[in-house]
């Protein structure tokens, strides 16, 4: 599988409503797209996740779960 790099960033205050939804609904994740790991900086701004799929293609059907809330950059690792 290829890994990917999530990077999250949070709109101005919602980090704790991004949690609360998580808290409520879990992750989201379509089958295929696997979440393997995560870090949020210090200012609680950023969060980055290592993700890993066959099928990029299911991001696009993750990150409309969270769009209202974070701003998406998905990076392949080689």
């Amino acid at each position: 599988m290829k890994k990917y790099m999530v990077v999250e960033r949070y709109r101005p205050g919602c980090y704790d409503t991004v949690y609360q939804r998580f808290d409520a609904q879990g992750r989201m994740l379509p089958h295929g797209l696997n979440y393997l790991n995560s870090w949020v900086n210090r200012e609680r701004g950023v969060c980055y996740q290592l993700m890993e799929t066959n099928d990029p293609a299911l991001f696009d059907a993750w990150t409309p779960h969270w769009a209202d809330l974070v701003d998406f950059e998905i990076v392949p690792i080689d």
